[in-house]
């Protein structure tokens, strides 16, 4: 059984505080793109291993037991006895980028296990064992675009189109580490939230939408600040890093041409919006 998990855009990122747990509260719109990768579970047959993990494309560091698609298997296995599982990962979606990639993998990794094996769980309980493996994970079992508080695990169905616009996507090759993307940041909670500014015309969020983030990964990394501006130049409506970096999109109302070229050295894909 195949399927496709995709990444996500964050519209807007706001560090409101941090908690008593050491985590912080924030406010963002996660918004579904396409881009994928592959994701291919069958059952493992007579080779006496619980799993077999291969994965293809972009390389990932760690262990296989660290990999979020196996943390899932295992997961469901405990609750309900799955047998041993072939999984085949084709690793499309830039890794360190801020574009949910391993929570999207964890997330499909989840409904393809209910259906395939018949487990029968809602979209309640998957997005329950989602939430387990990760603050944004539940966010792909629906896969619709969400206000999302708390650590990013609460999520608020919003009415949101920009099928009228094209992505432009570049990641430059630079990982930006959470702790890395926290460690300069002041929380604090925005004159207005999230919810009402994605109401607005796309055309006024550069003047309003920003990602608490970009302060202080563009002043370590300015490659990634150079990035946002050529976008803008190039004629995006509204441009942005994306959660914690250090992926870049701009949307524009038409087509680029010779995107690649604009953006030489960097992963660089342009997209129709979902």
């Amino acid at each position: 059984m195949i399927t496709f998990p995709n990444a996500k855009i964050n519209l807007g990122l706001n560090v409101v505080e941090k908690r008593p747990d050491g985590y912080h509260n924030l406010e963002t719109v996660f918004y579904p793109i396409n881009l994928q990768d592959a994701l291919e579970v069958n059952r493992l047959e007579n080779t006496g291993e619980p799993y077999r993990l291969r994965v293809s494309g972009s390389t990932l560091d760690g262990s296989p037991e660290d990999n979020l698609v196996v943390k899932a298997y295992t997961l469901l296995s405990d609750a309900y006895s799955l047998p041993p599982v072939d999984i085949h990962l084709f690793k499309h979606i830039p890794t360190g980028a801020g574009l949910g990639g391993g929570s999207s993998d964890c997330a499909f990794m989840i409904k393809t296990l209910n259906e395939k094996f018949r487990l029968g769980m809602s979209i309640e309980e998957m997005e329950k064992h989602a939430a387990r493996l990760g603050a944004d994970c539940a966010f792909f079992i629906q896969n619709q675009p969400v206000f999302a508080t708390g650590t990013g695990n609460v999520f608020e169905r919003v009415s949101l189109s920009l099928a009228d616009y094209t992505l432009v996507l570049v990641k430059p090759d630079i990982s930006v580490s959470t702790r890395e993307a926290y460690g300069g940041i002041r929380p604090r909670r925005p004159e207005t939230s999230l919810k009402e500014i994605i109401r607005r015309p796309v055309e006024e969020w550069r003047d309003c939408m920003k990602n608490d983030f970009e302060e202080s990964v563009f002043a370590r990394h300015p490659e990634i600040a150079a990035i946002k501006d050529k976008l803008y130049d190039i004629g995006a409506t509204y441009a942005s890093m994306t959660g914690s970096g250090s992926a870049v999109y701009g949307l524009f109302r038409n087509r680029v041409e010779n995107v690649s070229e604009q953006f030489a050295g960097c992963f660089c894909r342009q997209r129709e919006m979902i």
